[in-house]
């Protein structure tokens, strides 16, 4: 009998988590989720993936766990309290549990750490210029990367759309846009995103970075202007001047208004990886219809 491999991944009950935890198991792997509550632990089961109840907050819940997979992926995002301090602490508590034995930490970034490319076309080797929001990122890759004695490896995923919605969500409804839609948003439908995970952790490259964002150039005003004739909203979209935006949303107006464009080059060339949807403008129909569906469910 060949034994499973093992891999644990925070988050899993989050968009990028949950389908991450999927795209292992189909894979192959056994898969350990962390689940804060019963509830969000049952969903994970029927999916045939290993609940682990427990929080970011208290690591001792969830430590075993961790310390039995040889693939560790950092997925979640707590919003509650400082989201940065708690990202960094659960990253330290699974390299606490993994520098002995060898395993991989994959940690979930993201390209805005890249900041506004101004026109340009950015991959890994470009000089990180993080916006406010994510800049503790920056020193939590460099723990990752840097650490001794397992596979450190990052993942910088695009702007994700795709199954259970995303930051491109509220397009397909009368929520108005930050900024002037004149600024590129790179994209990755989750399903790309999730393999790129399983392909890192059975091809990446120690102390490695990954950007992951399929090929598309568009504009937000060209993707939410797809995604408005998708839902059949007449009109043009609302947008809202980045100084007010700033006021009610604070440092995440900056986030939406990046203007970025980024290559996964690395990904392709190393990785094998491609992404393999369409791209948000060619399936917005497809996005408008689950979305329609979930809210009729």
């Amino acid at each position: 009998m060949t034994s499973l491999r093992t891999v644990f991944i925070t988050g899993a009950t989050g968009h990028i988590g949950r389908n991450v935890a999927r795209a292992f198991r189909r894979a192959g792997y056994r898969v350990l989720g962390l689940a804060r509550d019963a509830a969000k632990a049952s969903g994970l089961a029927a999916e045939e993936i290993v609940p682990v109840l427990g929080t970011l907050q208290q690591p001792a819940a969830w430590r075993a766990a961790a310390a039995s997979a040889e693939v560790l992926v950092h997925a979640a995002v707590d919003y509650a309290g400082d989201t940065m301090a708690l990202d960094r602490a659960a990253v330290q508590a699974l390299l606490q549990g993994a520098a002995t034995r060898g395993a991989t930490l994959i940690y979930t970034s993201g390209v805005w750490v890249h900041g506004d490319t101004a026109g340009r076309v950015v991959d890994e080797t470009a000089p990180l210029a993080p916006i406010e929001l994510v800049a503790p990122r920056v020193e939590t890759e460099r723990l990752v990367l840097g650490a001794p004695a397992l596979r450190g490896i990052v993942i910088r995923p695009a702007i994700v759309y795709g199954r259970q919605g995303g930051l491109t969500a509220p397009w397909f409804g009368e929520h108005p846009v930050a900024g002037d839609g004149r600024n590129h948003w790179p994209l990755v439908h989750v399903d790309d995103l999730a393999d790129a995970y399983v392909r890192c952790a059975e091809r990446g490259s120690a102390g490695s970075a990954y950007i992951v964002a399929d090929r598309s150039r568009a504009t937000v005003g060209e993707l939410r202007a797809a995604a408005r004739r998708a839902a059949g909203i007449g009109g043009g979209p609302g947008w809202i001047a980045l100084a007010e935006a700033r006021r009610t949303m604070g440092p995440f107006a900056d986030a939406l208004a990046l203007d970025q464009q980024v290559s996964a080059a690395r990904a392709e060339r190393e990785l094998g990886w491609r992404a393999r949807h369409a791209g948000f403008v060619a399936e917005a129909p497809i996005l408008a219809a689950a979305i329609r569906a979930r809210a009729e469910a």
